[in-house]
Order: structure tokens, then sequence, then C-alpha cells
């Protein structure tokens, strides 16, 4: 089972996708936030080239646990994002993803700067991966 994750963010969203049998999930890319929700060509294609079984979409929370102020408009843009794609949702918590995620950047020597557009996608495959691992 291929599961394709989404950091959906207000400008950017990060894509993860795992491996065919659902046990390793790795950072794709990062698109334009309206591409993704439009079902522009460049989201559509990776749909194509990965041909996942589910959508996994961060839920954001704070660190309580209750949804947090962007949980509605998010979840919202999920849905019509897996209903466009004909793809079952589910939704992970992404709560300190985004924050592991620059801490991975930065252990491999990334400015600020260069981290820019690549926090999204490694957010995503941290919490796709987390997932993951709650399935076995």
């Amino acid at each position: 089972m291929r599961a394709l994750a989404l950091d959906i963010g207000e400008v950017r969203i990060g894509i993860a996708v795992s491996d065919a049998s659902g046990r390793v999930a790795s950072p794709v890319k990062v698109l334009p936030a309206q591409e993704v929700i439009s079902g522009a060509r460049s989201f559509r294609n990776v749909i194509a080239d990965y041909e996942p079984d589910v959508l996994v979409c961060g839920r954001p929370q704070t660190l309580s646990g209750e949804d947090g102020p962007q949980a509605e408009r998010i979840m919202a843009q999920a849905e019509r994002i897996a209903s466009s794609c004909g793809l079952p949702l589910e939704f992970a918590d992404e709560r300190l993803s985004s924050a592991e995620a620059k801490r991975i950047l930065h252990q491999e020597g990334l400015s600020e700067r260069d981290m820019r557009g690549k926090v999204d996608m490694v957010a995503a495959s941290i919490f796709l991966q987390a997932w993951l691992d709650s399935r076995d």
C-alpha cells in the first residue's frame, strides 16, 4: 500500500511518499499550494508517477493534542484534494514535524535560506513515517 503525504501550508505544500510496501517514507517535492489545491498538472503528475492508495495529510494540533487554529482550513482543503484525486483520506499528527525537519536539514549543513522549500517535504516524510509505523 503506497501512501502519499501532504504537509499543507498557505504558500507551499510538501509532498512525501511511501515505498510500495508502505514501510518507508521519503520526501518527494514541494509545490505551490494553489497548484495542489486546484489539481494542476504538476500535482496530477505526482499522483500518476506514484499511484498512491491513500492520501495522508498532516493535522495541525496544539501540543495538548487539540486541533490548532489552522486545522479546520487544512482539513477542508485535504478533503477537497482527496476527493478530486479519488483517494481515501487519513490524517496524521503533524505536531513538531516542521521543527524536526529543520533540525535534520540544519544537521545536514543547510542554512535557513537553503532550507526554504525543503522543510515542508521533509516534514511530510516525518509524519508519514510515524503514520506508517503506527499501522504495524
